[in-house]
């Protein structure tokens, strides 16, 4: 792939997952708005996103990514954006604390809209209809008038998307993610929760050390990084005319950049080498991710790296292993060892949501917690096996105290999913599941970092 690219090059591409809009005038009238809206985020933010992915792929930090499966307009508000973050906080600082790492926070948020989809249509009672493709395309109602896409939709997620980033940057940076609120944190429905010790254990960790610092002179008030902190935005970008109508030329560096989100990435369906989501991602500046699942091979994921990361710039490239608690022994290993012989420089993270979903008997969508910290374990293993960094977790989860995913401390069952199974596509692991997946990660961070450490002591020796 040698000729130039340029924002549009992917238009001349084969595509998977394109919705078909009947009214190609009024999408071409959307597009051009978008292209002269304001940025939704700066390069500047992605240069320093990366920059801080280079030290996770150098062993110096690890990586939190998730939100929710499917962002949806009629969700959105402040408090759900608020409970999101907090969260985040918590499992940030669990991390952080447990694992002895610093935490990179990247969240599923302000432009996770589209969603692909195995099948083009689906039948409901015997009706069948154009599947549900997000919010930013059509609607989940099950009329064949709300599945007709509709590109004004695109302009309804852009708004959306700048909402929610102007609050997330006020939690971040005036004053909600200050460490000394550690206490405040706790969500109500996990105070009484079986994490509610734990986490009130690090709290006082937080104070404790808060205090001694405090007392040396070192406090919040001095030292502004105590009581802000660097959050980041991330979608799959699937949408690609939204995309292009959104990426600029940094005139700083002149170089073309996704201003939809700070790290954008490759879906597991659309990662065809000559297709039209590799074009349009490999000639962006941003950091990019790319799902690796069990149908893809060593020799096609080295080519792909060549293509999207062909300087093997370090924070570029971020590669998120979906293989399923079932696979990933299996399949992860050869890519792993394919990547290290070829000596490129990744982040390797680990999403076990999407190769966990089960239909329960009741008929729901499900990903039992036992499955999905499954291929968190053997994801670490198998790192530790061949010598080099289990670098992050990428999770669908949300704030929200929902009923969509089974086990977990409270044990939730196949009879609990219809109390408060809200998710507009896949399940999503609840606050308190959530924690629990941080505290058992912080676990396996804090192994991974011994089984480092203890070679260079007995060298030392």
């Amino acid at each position: 792939m040698t000729e130039r690219w340029t924002p549009d090059s992917w238009r001349s591409k084969k595509i998977q997952q394109v919705p078909a809009y009947p009214d190609l005038e009024a999408l071409e009238n959307v597009e051009q708005q978008l292209a002269g809206f304001p940025p939704l985020v700066f390069a500047g933010e992605a240069r320093k996103l990366k920059r801080q992915l280079a030290k996770v792929a150098k062993g110096e930090a690890f990586l939190l990514q998730g939100g929710d499966c499917a962002e949806s307009f009629a969700e959105h508000s402040a408090d759900n954006i608020r409970d999101f973050f907090r969260l985040f906080l918590q499992m940030a600082v669990v991390l952080t604390f447990g694992g002895s790492s610093p935490v990179v926070k990247i969240g599923r948020s302000a432009g996770q809209f589209a969603k692909p989809r195995s099948s083009d249509t689906e039948i409901v009672d015997g009706v069948e209809l154009p599947s549900y493709r997000g919010d930013i395309i059509n609607d989940i109602a099950f009329t064949p008038e709300s599945r007709i896409p509709d590109p004004r939709r695109q302009l309804m997620a852009f708004r959306q998307s700048a909402a929610t980033l102007n609050l997330i940057r006020a939690f971040a940076t005036g004053g909600y993610a200050n460490l000394e609120n550690a206490h405040r944190w706790m969500l109500g429905f996990v105070k009484d929760s079986p994490q509610s010790s734990r986490y009130s254990e690090i709290a006082e960790r937080i104070t404790e050390s808060l205090d001694f610092m405090r007392a040396i002179g070192i406090d919040p008030e001095t030292h502004p990084e105590m009581r802000t902190t660097d959050f980041y935005t991330s979608h799959e970008a699937l949408l690609l005319g939204y995309e292009q109508a959104m990426t600029r030329v940094d005139s700083t560096t002149g170089d073309w950049y996704a201003t939809s989100g700070h790290m954008l990435w490759i879906g597991d369906r659309t990662r065809q080498s000559d297709h039209a989501h590799v074009e349009y991602m490999r000639g962006i500046k941003n950091p990019i991710g790319l799902k690796c699942g069990p149908s893809l091979k060593p020799d096609d994921l080295i080519r792909l790296i060549d293509l999207l990361n062909p300087e093997d710039e370090p924070g570029r490239l971020t590669l998120i292993a979906r293989f399923g608690s079932d696979k990933v022994a299996e399949n992860l290993p050869a890519l792993v060892r394919a990547v290290k012989r070829e000596g490129r420089t990744v982040v390797w993270s680990c999403d076990p949501m999407h190769g966990n979903t089960i239909k329960a008997a009741s008929g729901y969508k499900t990903r039992p917690f036992e499955r999905v910290m499954g291929e968190v374990r053997d994801f670490f293993a198998v790192h530790q096996a061949e010598g080099t960094h289990a670098g992050g977790i990428h999770l669908e989860m949300t704030g929200k105290n929902v009923t969509e995913c089974t086990g977990g401390a409270r044990a939730l069952t196949d009879d609990d999913l219809s109390d408060r199974y809200h998710t507009y596509c896949d399940p999503r692991l609840n606050a308190e599941q959530a924690l629990e997946i941080a505290f058992l990660t912080a676990e396996l961070i804090k192994r991974e970092h011994q089984s480092r450490e203890r070679p260079a002591v007995e060298a030392a020796e």
